[in-house]
């Protein structure tokens, strides 16, 4: 099969990890009225695009990407994606087809976010009517912890941060599932509203430099996000705001590039959008960007998000979604961080609606029947020009691979 050599469009740019690339037909099938496109996956984390909010995400074509199990009950969000030596462990909090409306903690897995493993449940709800709104991390020797919300921490009580702790990300504290108890739920020391605190779904865990960072938010006490640190992962230590606004913050990733360190933050209002902010120092965010708004009215009301990475690339961000304001019929669905491919028409056509497949592949939508002409490359930031096929022709129903990039493929 003949490989399309492709060239690359400098335009004063520094030189990319690659001078060519090839683009080959590959075995596969796409969609109708479409083509895939491999290959096109997040390269390293670029902070010059997130500064300036130039990032082109895809919404994945399977829209939910993850519905509930059958049952009596049916609502899945607040995922949590780990990276695994294989691929990406999902937690997640849900209804998922249970006889009854209490949300408890559930994790799957995946290689590729193409195909997904068997479900299991892993937290059950216990002394709470609910534990949900779980932040997971794999801690550099292997073990893992997980921070969830637990309601009520007390009879009559209010939202608070549970933590959960795992030697193999399946049995937490040795149970499967390990039913939550009141010795789960964690303190932060140094918190003047602590008493009167509703932490209600924004307890993002980080770990780094063998310190746990607990971000949250008080519902009585809006108005800023709090980081807070421990080193037993049971009390935490109030380190004061770290964002002046009401954001409900669900995420924050680190990321290590060359001698500068930046911080990545996730958030939504359980509305139309969701946002991300930026730090150096972990301490002190930057006003936040939009992350993305609804893609359409089955995804209306967000209500949790996670970021999925891969050691120092963002290849996307998961979230909990549904269309009522009830906020109990909610699915997972996924946008991705990727190059932008377009196909230039000889006519003068441009076709560069796409949709993505997973984080590693798009589907770019084409009408029936041969075009001729060229593909062109573009960066994660959508504008950044990487290459340009030479004329071929191409069919709706093809599957082809770009080579030689950075993507997730």
């Amino acid at each position: 099969m003949r490989l399309m050599l492709l060239t690359v469009a400098m335009l004063g740019l520094a030189l990319p990890s690659y001078a060519q690339v090839a683009i080959r037909r590959v075995e596969g099938d796409a969609p109708p009225g479409t083509i895939e496109i491999r290959g096109v996956g997040a390269g390293d984390f670029r902070p010059e695009s997130w500064e300036a909010g130039t990032l082109n995400f895809n919404f994945d074509a399977r829209s939910p990407l993850l519905t509930p199990r059958e049952g009596e009950y049916r609502n899945i969000y607040a995922p949590s994606a780990v990276r695994e030596d294989d691929g990406w462990r999902i937690y997640y909090g849900a209804w998922d087809g249970v006889e009854t409306p209490n949300d408890r903690i559930y994790v799957t897995s995946t290689s590729d976010f193409l195909d997904f493993g068997e479900r299991r449940m892993v937290i059950d709800h216990g002394v709470f009517i609910h534990v949900c709104n779980c932040c997971a991390i794999k801690l550099p020797d292997g073990a893992y912890r997980m921070m969830c919300t637990a309601y009520p921490h007390r009879e009559g009580g209010l939202n608070r941060p549970a933590g959960f702790t795992s030697a193999d990300g399946l049995h937490w504290d040795w149970e499967l599932p390990h039913v939550a108890d009141y010795d789960d739920l964690v303190a932060i020391e140094g918190y003047e509203n602590w008493e009167d605190a509703d932490i209600n779904g924004v307890n993002a865990i980080l770990y780094e430099d063998g310190v746990y960072r607990l971000y949250f938010l008080d519902w009585h006490n809006p108005g800023h996000i709090y980081r807070a640190s421990s080193t037993d992962f049971e009390t935490f230590v109030n380190d004061g705001p770290v964002y002046d606004g009401t954001l409900a913050v669900n995420d924050v990733r680190r990321f290590d590039l060359n001698d500068e360190t930046w911080y990545l933050l996730a958030a939504h209002l359980n509305g139309d959008t969701m946002w991300y902010a930026l730090s150096r120092d972990g301490m002190n965010f930057d006003p936040a960007h939009v992350l993305t708004h609804n893609q359409s009215a089955d995804d209306r009301y967000m209500v949790a998000v996670g970021w999925v990475t891969d050691e120092n690339r963002v290849l996307g961000f998961l979230y909990g979604a549904g269309a009522e304001s009830h906020l109990a019929a909610n699915r997972i669905f996924a946008k991705w961080l990727q190059k932008k491919v377009v196909f230039c028409a000889n006519d003068g056509r441009v076709f560069n609606e796409a949709a993505a497949h997973g984080p590693d592949a798009l589907r770019l939508k084409v009408p029936e029947g041969e075009l001729t002409g060229r593909f062109r490359v573009f960066a994660e930031d959508g504008v950044t020009p990487l290459a340009e096929s030479e004329s071929l022709a191409i069919e709706a129903g093809q599957c082809w691979r770009v080579a030689g990039g950075d993507g997730a493929g």
